[in-house]
């Protein structure tokens, strides 16, 4: 399949010389649209029974005017000739008023996109049925351990386009599936979640039962003195930690000091054996393989031996360091530039099952939440554990223990990590989901036990 039924190619290029000719009659230099269309649907379900099945159909149209050196941007979610010239005029009036920018960069020109096949007809048309019973089967194996299931199962497609007057036309269209659940004993619970453009690839059965043994193995949590531990991360909490520094890979982080590795870059800030890239064209990622300009994203080896070596470059921050774009760029106008957003972290190979067993003393966490940032230079971020977190003692996970909050230099983290397992698609608290492996880390700062 070539193209989305939910937004064609002939879609984006109608509806685009509707708005380019509005934009042309109205005295516009230039504009560029951006389109959308997804189709999701999802499935609740609580206490052990599904309480809500919703679904939604989306689209929106997105335009952005250059008069001069003043841009804006305007948005709809319809797609009639009518709400098409009202959106581009609505840009056109912001723009006017807007504050000149002698910054402001000519649009993008065509770049080579390649195409990233990530789109799966049985993840489209995936039925109420299906989650149903996917949900089904992963309630029976809570009830079947006595404990009581919460959670989600969800399907969709989307599609997306860029195009501008300067002759740009991106095009890309894609599935996704997830299933998230949580069981809960009286005092413990367990947590699993996967996410995938194929659903086949999502097992329920297998995630409930992970989340089913981690509430069974953490009954009646043990509380362990706060202060300094040997930590094994799943890869979950590994994406729900390191997911909050790439951010600062950013040309335009870097430029405006608000990045940590302002001054940095280039030195060896890491263990040697820390690998990290940004690969939209990994096969365990996802997302469009072009920015909010459509400029065509090329793979950054971010991190190579513990040296941070690359970063992101949208056009705006290129012209100013002399250098080409890298294709990470967010919709103009923004104030943030640019940003990798499919990290993929190289593993090692030692399983989880052989790294708990050559731990004489330490902590397994499976999953981290209401992560802060304390102190961006140094780059230390306090959380809390939650969902399965177990004292490891003489290779074996011995019961549970009481959450903890954390207070950790992600830096020194990475200077510390002993071991790595197999990268995955990990799937966790962040919006995106990071290639990951689990980390056996030492010295890691738990501050206080938590009060849940």
């Amino acid at each position: 399949m070539a193209e989305s039924e939910l937004l064609t190619r002939t879609d984006c290029q109608a509806i685009f010389a509707r708005a380019l000719r509005a934009a042309r009659a109205l005295g516009a230099d230039d504009v560029e649209v951006t389109l959308g269309a997804s189709d999701s649907a999802l499935t609740r379900f609580a206490n052990n029974a599904i309480h809500q099945n919703v679904s939604e159909h989306r689209r929106f149209l997105s335009v952005r005017t250059v008069v001069g050196h003043r841009t804006a941007r305007a948005s709809t979610n319809r797609l009639d000739d009518d709400a098409v010239r009202s959106v581009v005029e609505e840009s056109l009036a912001i723009a006017r008023s807007a504050e000149s920018d002698p910054e402001l960069l000519p649009m993008a020109e065509p770049g080579e996109v390649r195409d990233a096949n990530r789109f799966f007809l049985s993840t489209a048309r995936s039925t109420p049925r299906d989650r149903a019973e996917m949900v089904a089967a992963a309630i029976g194996v809570a009830q079947g351990a006595s404990q009581n299931a919460a959670g989600i199962c969800s399907a969709g497609e989307s599609a997306m386009a860029i195009l501008n007057s300067r002759g740009v036309f991106a095009y890309y269209f894609d599935t996704l599936a997830q299933f998230s659940i949580t069981t809960m004993t009286d005092d413990s619970s367990g947590w699993a979640k996967a996410s995938a453009p194929d659903s086949s690839e999502v097992d329920a059965l297998a995630l409930a039962r992970r989340a089913v043994e981690k509430a069974a193995l953490s009954r009646g949590p043990r509380e362990l003195a706060p202060g300094r531990y040997t930590v094994i991360l799943e890869p979950s909490a590994v994406q729900d930690l390191l997911g909050q520094m790439f951010f600062d890979f950013s040309a335009t982080a870097i430029h405006d000091q608000r990045s940590f590795l302002t001054g940095r870059l280039g030195q060896p800030l890491f263990g040697a054996g820390i690998h990290i890239d940004d690969d939209v064209y990994h096969t365990l990622q996802s997302g469009p393989p072009f920015d909010g300009e459509g400029v065509p994203r090329r793979p950054l080896a971010l991190v190579e031996g513990g040296v941070p070596r690359e970063v992101a470059c949208s056009r705006q921050a290129a012209r100013r360091e002399g250098r080409a774009p890298t294709g990470h760029g967010f919709p103009l106008p923004n104030e943030s530039g640019e940003a990798p957003l499919n990290i993929v972290m190289r593993g090692g190979d030692q399983s989880l099952d052989r790294m708990i067993a050559g731990t004489p003393r330490g902590i397994l966490v499976t999953r981290l939440w209401y992560i802060r940032e304390v102190d961006p230079y140094e780059k230390i971020m306090t959380g809390m554990t939650r969902d399965g977190t177990f004292l490891i003692e003489d290779g074996g996970l011995v019961c549970g223990v009481r959450n903890f909050r954390f207070n950790q230099n992600l830096i020194a983290l990475l200077r510390n990590v002993e071991a790595l397992s197999p990268a995955e698609r990990a799937a966790g608290e962040e919006s995106f989901d990071m290639v990951a492996p689990a980390l056996k880390v030492g010295d890691f700062h738990f501050s206080e036990v938590t009060k849940f």
